[in-house]
């Protein structure tokens, strides 16, 4: 841990300016630390003022060079880290908008876990049903369950009995509510 009054008054200045300049809050935490630590503050006062965990305030603070601030900054530019490219969401697109029946499927619809395992075979990039659900609603596709009739399941005959024991019992609650109720 840096001791008290580690950092030169010109330093000081320096990461003052960021602290209150910067837009980036990475940056700006690491920088709170480092001040706090300047102060005297122990990590444990730092943690619990800060509300983040001991170890990542250790984590956080040893790192960096005092006098090149860049050493602070999160290396990663913020598209390097995604599994996503256009590429994958538009073999995405493409998949979700031909038949089922081209890709040897039988099921009837797609699923996001279906998707996410077909894609997974094809691109070779594994991502979770909600990732791929946040991807198609990203890009205006919304999932809406499909409302299937039964009636090629069932007894035409039977259906037809039920329809008019159901007519006769709601012509019998409208006459005489007190008698019969259809709910």
């Amino acid at each position: 841990m840096p001791a008290k009054n580690h950092l030169s008054s010109n330093q000081k200045q320096r990461v003052i300016k960021i602290l209150k300049e910067s837009e980036d809050n990475y940056l700006r935490e690491k920088v709170l630390i480092l001040l706090l630590i300047k102060d005297g503050k122990t990590y444990r006062q730092i943690s619990e003022f800060m509300e983040i965990a001991y170890t990542t305030l250790a984590y956080w603070s040893v790192p960096g060079d005092h006098d090149n601030l860049d050493s602070f900054l999160d290396k990663r530019s913020p598209e390097n880290f995604r599994k996503v490219t256009l590429e994958y969401e538009q073999i995405l697109i493409d998949t979700i908008e031909k038949a089922l029946e081209e890709y040897g499927y039988e099921f009837g619809r797609w699923t996001t876990a279906r998707l996410a395992t077909y894609l997974e075979k094809v691109t070779g990039i594994k991502l979770s049903s909600s990732q791929i659900s946040r991807i198609l609603h990203k890009n205006k596709y919304f999932y809406i369950g499909a409302k299937y009739s039964l009636e090629d399941k069932q007894n035409p005959i039977e259906r037809e009995v039920f329809k008019q024991k159901l007519s006769e019992s709601l012509r019998i609650s409208k006459q005489t509510p007190e008698l019969l109720q259809v709910w």
